[in-house]
């Protein structure tokens, strides 16, 4: 009878929407009649049961024991997991930009080229400073000299106080001159601030530089990590130290590691947040905002009532799934009310309804209806 029906309800709709170009609108109408279909077929398999109870001899004339299988409810761990997309990020990836103007006289790097921590990168001409440097020198030279000089007569008493002050305040002025001219000198020298790799290199030799001023950019592989920003829903399902599954489609490698860091401050653009995940695998073959695939628990209950997902079906009331139960030495099948909670992996939690012992209807439950009898299949 319900494949007939079926049959019906497939022509009808076949001429119904011939001509319908929209594939969206034809699966809709599909959705809506095979619910129908199986209401009415729960609604006959539920007419059955009625009659077979007040009509023996209608019993008799089918067989209404339903071909089953189940399983006996365990109390056990569940978790549910989400995923997001994060992405590489190094906490020494920068853009090294010039101090002071003048022109590019020296470039020791080209992109790719790893360098050590002081070493010269990009110099820039600085002939002005290195001779005021050498004239302030030779003048600080002469004004140690005389320096000295006054203040081994100052301790012999001989000379005034103010020569020996003229003098001493002379030397000092230039030694402060010169040290503001290495300073300018250093302006000149883009040294390497730490160990790595260069990026890119953005200036070319005789180019003429202003402050601030992209030079080049440098990154190293020490500090690299993964964040992503996650929705402010889940804004507190995660902790420093939760575990963390991640994948790198580019690499196509996967490893194990867990949260390092979770921003408390919601972006108010995207109402996110950031969390940062440690990378502890592959990070020679990581670059920043290489993508990454991030699968993490938001929610786990280590005595939870789980059950095949497909088990729990819906009518116009709500949630319900079919236990056995046993009456005069005969299995029947019971329609039981639940609560459902989350759903992952073709598992769903039950908050309510039935708990740990029940037996569970976990194939021919579409065929079953409140108090028809079954018996378990092998």
């Amino acid at each position: 009878m319900r494949n007939s029906i079926l049959i019906i309800a497939l022509a009808v709709f076949m001429g119904a929407c011939t001509g319908e170009s929209d594939v969206e609108k034809l699966k809709s109408k599909l959705e809506t009649i095979e619910k129908e279909i199986q209401a009415k077929s729960i609604e006959a398999a539920e007419l059955q049961a009625q009659i077979a109870a007040l009509d023996p001899e209608f019993s008799k004339k089918s067989n209404q024991a339903v071909l089953i299988k189940s399983d006996e409810i365990e109390i056990q761990d569940f978790e549910h997991k989400i995923q997001v997309q994060g992405e590489v990020a190094s906490r020494k990836f920068i853009t090294m930009g010039a101090e002071t103007m003048g022109r590019v006289t020296q470039i020791n790097v080209t992109t790719g080229d790893m360098v050590k921590r002081n070493q010269l990168l990009v110099k820039m001409d600085a002939s002005t400073t290195e001779n005021n440097i050498k004239e302030l020198k030779t003048a600080l030279e002469l004004a140690t000299t005389i320096f000295k000089k006054q203040k081994n007569l100052w301790e012999q008493e001989i000379g005034t106080e103010v020569q020996y002050l003229e003098a001493k305040n002379r030397k000092e002025s230039l030694e402060r001159q010169l040290a503001t001219a290495q300073s300018r000198l250093d302006m000149a020298y883009i040294r390497a601030p730490f160990n790595g790799r260069i990026n890119d290199v953005n200036v070319n030799m005789g180019e003429i530089v202003q402050p601030g001023m992209p030079v080049l950019s440098l990154l190293s592989q020490e500090e690299m990590y993964l964040k992503a920003a996650i929705s402010e829903e889940y804004i507190n399902d995660f902790d420093q130290g939760d575990s963390v599954e991640v994948y790198l489609p580019s690499i196509k490698k996967s490893f194990s590691t867990v949260v390092s860091a979770v921003s408390y401050v919601i972006n108010p653009a995207n109402r996110t947040f950031q969390l940062d995940v440690k990378v502890n695998e592959f990070v020679k073959q990581l670059k920043p905002n290489q993508f990454a695939r991030l699968t993490l628990v938001d929610y786990e209950n280590e005595n939870a009532v789980v059950v095949p997902s497909d088990v729990v079906q819906q009518d116009n009331i709500g949630n319900f799934v079919f236990v056995v139960k046993t009456e005069n030495n005969q299995k029947k099948a019971q329609k039981v009310r639940v609560v459902r909670g989350k759903t992952y992996n073709g598992k769903t939690e039950i908050l309510e309804g039935i708990e740990a012992g029940a037996t569970i209807i976990t194939s021919g439950y579409r065929e079953v209806v409140n108090g028809i009898d079954v018996r378990l299949g092998q």
